[in-house]
């Protein structure tokens, strides 16, 4: 009897096969970061990565609410097994007697409704696993021979159900070790986004003819690794076909006449766009359209209860703080640099587009609505010495220094506020140390010479506050902006110069709006601009007719599927660069985001 029992089970299985159980799935760790990208991070993970938004992410196992069953071939098959069968009631007992299980997600033998013969059939392999056990471990002694008798005549009464359920479990193992055998990694998940856009702009300096539209690309590969299942390696590629290099060359915002002479900084500069197109900027060396390049390279570990840790060669002040405004994400929300993200969160190239920085912080949740978070990141840390080539007088071919605490640094923070489900709070102060006069935002012309009228060459210092809100008037509608103010001075000690650069946004975005999963923004604020100048330093440089900038955009997300966007927006530029000198700018974008 032993082994006839032997030979049907397949223990519990059969139960989580025909019952559904789902595969092993990722799922928030008890201290998740709610930021964006990695997520979001992975929305991816923005997509691109706000890839803190799941810093710890915990793997479990989870079944199904509702009962799922595979075709039936035969009318017998539909045949309910009633409570009051004599089968039923065999199998509840053999159930109570020696604690099998159904097979049910929520572990109930649900013996006041009727089965289908299916279902009854799982029910019935689970017992016989269960008494196999017990007869395995030598205590047939505790199976009574009325109960072995009625399993062998509900083996003979349920024989093709069995049979059948035999069949699919083996089809299903083969169809497993195949998948196993072919998967890409047991700890590795493969993400990816292509961005494909059409640009156009008109206006821009006087006396310059309109550019051509241009098409664009943009294709960012993710790997995210867990091996201990709370942890995170994210490694991260990308290739663009956005150009410029050191002097903006064949840049949409030269052709506009708008950039500034080193490193194309300008305010008329998408959202997905690398900061510094065509050029490694830490040793001003081109870079070929389309390369591929490793833009993020960042370990995430939980330490304690309430703290995680980050360390990364590649990586972004916004890997790490919420954005907390609604409009960021490169590829789904706004079309323009400026609406993404408050400028704190970019001064130093903060929010590159290339993982310009070498981190190491941390995120600690001092409640459930308040964390505090930290880095400190060096832009050149992987080269030993400075050139003393000189690109431009006083400014180095390696124009951001050398060395992990000599070069270009910047040490960031932001408090996070969650006082209620729909109202964000972000406060953020970052000191920063720039081996070149410029600010690394690529917000506008500003921040190249942030110290106007100081040489190139000259270092600064930045002192730079901000703050974000954004509050959920409905679960469709939001109101959310940010301002900052970033404090620049004479790092050299041979001049005397500071300035000060302020910048702020409003806007109102929509979910949902006339369709599930397309959202909408309207926004407007005025660019980083140039208020308050001492020293050496002044208000704007020569041949500039200063005017105070404002930015104005709209955009609509439409979701085609779940792995399509098609986004159509435009942004004007009004005094664009600070200067009134300049024509009313508009830009027209039709973004095309592909998710996978």
């Amino acid at each position: 009897m032993a082994k006839h029992l032997l030979a049907y089970a397949s223990g519990i299985g059969f139960l989580c096969l025909i019952f559904g159980a789902l595969p092993v799935q990722a799922f928030p760790h008890k201290n998740q970061k709610d930021l964006t990208s990695i997520d979001q991070l992975q929305k991816s993970q923005d997509f691109a990565v706000s890839p803190l938004s799941s810093v710890t992410p915990s793997f479990v196992n989870s079944s199904r609410a509702s009962v799922k069953l595979g075709q039936v071939t035969s009318v017998s098959q539909l045949s309910d097994v009633q409570p009051t069968d004599w089968a039923f009631t065999a199998l509840q007992s053999l159930v109570e007697r020696y604690g099998c299980i159904a097979g049910y997600p929520d572990r109930t033998y649900r013996g006041q409704r009727a089965m289908t013969r299916y279902e009854f059939a799982a029910g019935l392999n689970a017992c016989l696993d269960k008494i196999n056990e017990i007869i395995s471990s030598g205590l047939a002694d505790k199976v009574s021979k009325e109960d072995l008798a009625a399993l062998q005549r509900l083996q003979e009464e349920f024989a093709a159900e069995l049979a059948a359920l035999r069949g699919r479990v083996d089809v299903l193992e083969a169809k497993t070790t195949q998948l196993e055998a072919q998967q890409f990694s047991t700890t590795t998940k493969l993400s990816g986004e292509a961005i494909i856009a059409a640009i156009g702009a008109t206006g821009g300096a006087p006396n310059q003819g309109d550019p051509n539209i241009i098409l664009v690309n943009r294709l960012r590969l993710n790997l995210s690794t867990s091996f201990t299942g709370n942890d995170l390696l994210i490694t991260g590629l990308q290739s663009h076909n956005f150009m410029g290099g050191v002097d903006g060359q064949g840049s949409l915002q030269e052709s506009l006449g708008l950039a500034s002479p080193l490193l194309s900084a300008s305010s008329a500069r998408t959202s997905f766009e690398p900061q510094f197109p065509g050029v490694d900027v830490n040793t001003l060396e081109s870079i070929s359209a389309n390369s591929v390049q490793l833009y993020k390279l960042l370990y995430i570990f939980p330490v304690a209860d309430k703290l995680t840790m980050f360390a990364g060669t590649a990586a972004e002040t916004s890997d790490a703080f919420p954005a907390i405004t609604p409009f960021y994400g490169e590829g789904s929300e706004s079309i323009s640099r400026f609406a993404s993200l408050n400028p704190v969160l970019r001064v130093s190239g903060g929010t590159s587009g290339s993982g310009l920085a070498s981190a190491v912080g941390f995120i600690y949740d001092i409640s459930p609505s308040v964390d505090w978070r930290a880095l400190y990141a060096s832009v050149n840390a992987s080269l030993p010495e400075k050139s003393p080539i000189e690109a431009l007088p006083g400014v180095s071919t390696t124009p951001l220094g050398a060395g992990l605490f000599s070069g270009s640094t910047i040490f960031a923070t932001q408090l996070t506020f969650r006082p209620n489900d729909s109202l964000d709070i972000g406060l953020n102060y970052a000191n920063s140390y720039h081996e070149i006069n410029i600010l690394g935002t690529g917000l506008s012309t500003a921040d190249i010479g942030s110290l106007a009228g100081v040489s190139a060459g000259t270092p600064v210092n930045l002192n730079s506050f901000g703050g974000t809100v954004n509050w959920r008037l409905s679960p469709k509608i939001s109101l959310s902006g940010y301002g900052a103010a970033i404090f620049v001075d004479d790092a050299s000690n041979a001049v005397d110069a500071s300035t000060t650069l302020t910048s702020w946004m409003a806007g109102i975005h929509f979910s949902d709006l006339f369709k599930s999963g397309n959202n909408a923004g309207l926004l407007f604020g005025q660019p980083l601009y140039r208020v308050d100048a001492s020293g050496a330093a002044r208000l704007s440089p020569e041949g500039i007719d200063r005017a105070t900038p404002y930015h104005l955009e709209a955009y609509y997300r439409f979701q085609v599927n779940d792995n399509i966007s098609i986004t159509p927006g435009a942004f004007v530029l009004f005094n664009p660069e600070g200067n009134s000198n300049n024509d009313t700018t508009t830009v027209g974008v039709i973004r095309t985001t592909f998710t996978f």
